[in-house]
């Protein structure tokens, strides 16, 4: 290493290992390490982040990030397809790889192509955020337009946001930025393919993201195909610098009506109807963080493993935690939230104390702590909150111990969220009334941690076609309401973006289904297999963008699946990106009753047509 002296370094180990191969390369202060591996253990990126506060050498890209690439300097990290890019002029950043893919490619068939490209990933804990490329793209000379492509959950399109109106008011002559925040149906308390593609309590929900990127000037479609033309149209309108960096007298890019395809002023949201929107102020611009509320639901999704009631209380007290199942009220109740902070990635202890006296005032306060924190640390934190709720000074060891074991136990069992009810007794003891626990599935699916965890998984309890497709690595997820559309998607982002957009055209889907970025033609079938199982399905799509999956390798897939299914039902296939045309002949010659498009807005008609002729 200290002859190579490299500049970056691409971590592609499985996640198990990943974090002590991020860990190597901090170490020896590299400057970018991308790291791509997904469901990396929660705790083992919290660890990685108390190092990289610790240090101002090295940057973390990801992880779950599909990279990064300057088609102008002609360097990848990571697993950009190649194909799609092209040197140009605009900045994009993503969390979702799939829509990056079809970001770039709409820029590359606009003719106005890419400067750089940052994949920043899914994750819940990601080492580079949105405010982190925006100040890349802002200096950097070759970017003359940014695009921005969020999801729901966390607070880094809030940020972007904040960023982006400051900019605008510091620059006479801001480069055109557009934006896209997908996950707007996304259902609460589940993770939506992506490890951080979940929101709960103070975060702002997709539509919220939209709105707040409106109203800081950002021009926001509802599709990515849809960047290149409307990004090219908006580069025609900025003004020019001079040869003596001088801005030439021509009207502000957000500031004039482009009547040419009818879109409006400021707020704009391509492809959508014209609405109005008063500006909301962000999380992170209020001078004192507002209070979390108690009584929001912990999320408690897919990679996560769930307890609560009698399980969670006997999980509890076979750690050594005080319990009682005794359910009368008493004057005090503590109630403990535990759980990620993504704002300062850090764990994040709330406590409040609810009174049944009316006349008494709610007493609130918040422990915040890392992993790795020294016992003697965590004393000095339990003391100033039990300070906070001014609790009385009989109860201070036993509040001490108390919330001790809970961070410990939070701690050592790789723990996502905690969500406990705490009563006083008569001895000054504190027990747990109540508990929801969560813990992080990837903790032994990608290290092997925790085994006594995952044996008190009950599937009984859970949806039989979202256990069925997680055994295939398929993330699938059984929507609400009378859904007929069956969608099949590869990409948590793009599976998000097709399930908003076709609600947004007029369809309504069954099902969130995400085949895996390493889709085969064996998991092509076995999504066919559930999205079968639901009686509502009327029509299927398959809305393919391929990047690492191979098109004709999905096509190989779809027929498949109608030779050995028995398909009747009437199936779209929009197949774009590595192999499209390939993969669009095989369907075509198929002889089967395919509908083959490689535009979206044609597929989604057709399969909203086909849906509501069943």
């Amino acid at each position: 290493m200290e002859q190579l002296k490299p500049d970056a370094t691409a971590v592609y180990v499985a996640a198990g290992q990943a974090a002590g191969a991020i860990e190597e390369a901090i170490e020896a202060e590299i400057p970018l390490v991308v790291a791509v591996a997904e469901h990396i253990p929660l705790h083992d990126m919290l660890r990685i982040h108390s190092i990289l506060r610790t240090q101002a050498k090295t940057r973390l890209v990801g992880p779950n990030a599909p990279g990064m690439i300057s088609p102008i300097g002609k360097c990848r990290i990571g697993f950009p397809p190649i194909p799609f890019f092209a040197a140009g002029s605009i900045g994009i950043v993503a969390k979702s790889g799939t829509l990056s893919y079809e970001t770039v490619a709409s820029t590359t068939r606009a003719g106005i192509g890419q400067s750089l490209v940052i994949g920043i990933g899914g994750d819940l804990l990601p080492g580079t955020n949105f405010v982190d490329a925006l100040n890349v793209f802002e200096h950097d000379e070759a970017t003359k337009g940014i695009i921005i492509v969020g999801e729901v959950g966390g607070f880094a399109e809030a940020q972007a946001a904040e960023w982006v109106k400051q900019y605008r008011k510091r620059n006479k002559n801001p480069k055109p930025i557009m934006g896209l925040v997908t996950g707007v149906l996304a259902v609460p308390g589940r993770v939506m393919g992506h490890a951080g593609a979940f929101a709960v309590r103070a975060e702002e929900k997709a539509a919220e993201k939209i709105r707040l990127l409106e109203d800081a000037g950002v021009v926001m479609t509802d599709h990515p195909a849809k960047f290149g033309t409307v990004m090219k149209e908006l580069l025609k309108t900025r003004r020019v610098p001079n040869a003596d960096n001088k801005d030439l007298d021509a009207p502000d890019t957000h500031s004039e009506r482009i009547d040419t395809h009818g879109w409006r002023d400021q707020p704009q949201r391509v492809g959508q109807k014209q609405q109005t929107h008063s500006q909301t102020r962000s999380l992170h611009t209020y001078a004192k963080r507002p209070r979390l509320k108690i009584g929001q639901p912990v999320c408690h999704e897919r990679r996560h493993i769930s307890f609560k009631g009698s399980e969670a209380l006997t999980l509890l007290e076979n750690s050594g935690i005080s319990v009682t199942r005794d359910l009368n009220n008493t004057e005090e109740r503590l109630t403990i939230v535990i759980e990620v902070d993504r704002a300062s990635h850090q764990l994040r202890l709330q406590a409040t104390i609810d009174s049944r006296n009316k006349n008494d005032r709610e007493r609130e306060g918040a422990l915040y702590f890392n992993v790795s924190d020294s016992p003697e640390w965590m004393i000095i934190g339990i003391i100033r909150l039990f300070e906070d709720l001014q609790l009385r000074s009989d109860f201070e060891y036993n509040f001490y111990t108390t919330i001790n074991s809970l961070t410990r136990l939070f701690v050592e069992k790789d723990a996502s969220s905690f969500k406990l009810q705490i009563v006083p007794d008569d001895f000054q003891r504190f027990r747990v009334q109540s508990a929801l626990l969560s813990f992080d599935d990837a903790a032994y699916r990608s290290a092997g941690r925790h085994k006594d965890i995952q044996a008190l998984r009950t599937v009984k309890d859970e949806i039989p076609e979202e256990v069925e497709a997680e055994k295939d690595g398929i993330v699938y997820i059984k929507l609400q309401g009378n859904g007929n559309i069956g969608s099949l998607v590869n990409g948590a982002g793009l599976a998000m973006n097709t399930v908003d957009a076709l609600t947004q055209q007029g369809g309504h889907c069954a099902n969130f289904l995400d085949t895996g970025g390493k889709a085969t033609r064996e998991t092509v079938k076995s999504s066919f297999r559930v999205i079968l199982k639901d009686a509502r399905v009327k029509t299927i799509f398959v809305n393919i963008f391929g990047g690492l999956t191979l098109c004709d390798m999905i096509a190989e897939g779809v027929l498949l699946a109608y030779r050995d299914l028995g398909i009747k039902l009437p199936v779209v296939v929009r197949l774009r990106g590595t192999n499209e045309k390939e993969g669009q002949k095989m369907i075509a010659e198929s002889g089967l009753p395919l509908h083959a498009f490689d535009d979206f807005e044609e597929a989604a008609a057709k399969v909203i047509e086909l849906a509501g002729n069943s």
